[in-house]
């Protein structure tokens, strides 16, 4: 980053980290911290979606790395501190045992969409199925920690979650920004035009594509593990399942993916739009959710591929243009001739 960015960014993250100084009420922090988590994963999946690697499975790398911390503290006692970068590594190597033979068989389009869509099931039904250590679909608990340990524990309150979320979504934003003037994203950019001209100037096509693979795994599990810490409660169907994958992909797509900041804007649109919901319908339309997701992102990617962002980003460029064009006109209007004498 420049240093002109650095002097932009450090204001904003500052103000955000006073947040929890003023005293906001518990709601409005719970949907805070959600939305940043959320954001992180929307992120993480845009660093690869961006270059037409599109997953449908990235609720298998939350899975993995929160049930792995949250394992590691029930049934050995080890810190979440440890925990939750050991359950980001094994969501990375699980992205990597699934991407390198995709990659290397050349495993592209819907067809790798499909492959991660398997991929998600199958650890969504693992879980489920080893309901002796899990909870299966019951879901489990992380075991409370002793008095005087919840710190060891990362058993924090709200404003300790809302420090660590914002700390781990700056990561976020400041691995897309330098992804972004790195030879790897140039590298991607051609792959995503044309792989067999991309393999032909020297490009190791299925090494740039596992690179970003793996560090959007990383970043989703990321989000995971530390949003079944602050839940204190982890079940399949809300950190494995499809469910949590298309609210992911959603929240990408109508924030905007080609943005550094829209993936973080669709997350708030998400949980916004789950907050609506759930107060206008409660319990008496189950489907609603699901439903108008779908149908909202069937009208974002045929009226607003780019997202919001990109709708934002696109009205400031009318004006200077309008700008710009005006005195062309009048230049081209010819002056009138002088009155004759």
């Amino acid at each position: 980053m420049t240093a002109r960015e650095i002097l932009l960014a450090l204001p904003v993250l500052a103000a955000l980290a006073c947040l929890p100084l003023l005293g906001p009420p518990d709601y409005f922090m719970h949907l805070a911290i959600t939305a940043l988590l959320i954001a992180l994963a929307c992120t993480g999946w845009a660093l690869m979606g961006r270059f037409g690697l599109v997953s449908f499975g990235h609720g298998a790398f939350l899975g993995i790395a929160a049930y792995s911390m949250a394992l590691l503290w029930n049934l050995a006692g080890l810190t979440p501190w440890i925990g939750l970068p050991l359950g980001v590594a094994l969501a990375a190597l699980a992205a990597a045992l699934l991407g390198w033979p995709a990659f290397r068989l050349r495993v592209v389009g819907h067809y790798f969409a499909l492959v991660t869509l398997a991929a998600g099931e199958i650890v969504r039904i693992l879980v489920t199925a080893t309901r002796s250590v899990t909870g299966g679909s019951l879901g489990m608990t992380p075991n409370q920690a002793p008095p005087g340990e919840a710190l060891a524990a990362m058993q924090l309150g709200k404003a300790g979650f809302w420090w660590l979320a914002l700390l781990a979504w700056a990561g976020g934003l400041l691995a897309w920004r330098l992804l972004d003037r790195s030879m790897t994203s140039k590298a991607l950019a051609a792959v995503a035009e044309d792989e067999d001209a991309a393999a032909s100037i020297g490009i190791r096509v299925a090494r740039e594509k596992l690179k970003v693979t793996l560090l959007s795994a990383a970043f989703a599990g990321l989000a995971g593990g530390l949003m079944a810490q602050y839940r204190m409660y982890l079940n399949p169907e809300t950190l494995a399942g499809l469910g949590i994958s298309l609210q992911i992909v959603f929240g990408a797509l109508a924030g905007g993916m080609y943005s550094l900041i829209g993936p973080t804007i669709g997350a708030l649109f998400t949980i916004g739009l789950d907050e609506t919901l759930r107060v206008a319908f409660g319990t008496q339309f189950i489907g609603a959710a699901p439903l108008i997701y779908g149908l909202l992102l069937v009208l974002f990617v045929l009226f607003l591929p780019r997202g919001i962002a990109g709708l934002l980003e696109r009205r400031p460029r009318r004006a200077p243009a309008a700008a710009r064009a005006a005195p062309a006109e009048a230049a081209a209007v010819p002056a009138a001739d002088p009155p004759r004498a």
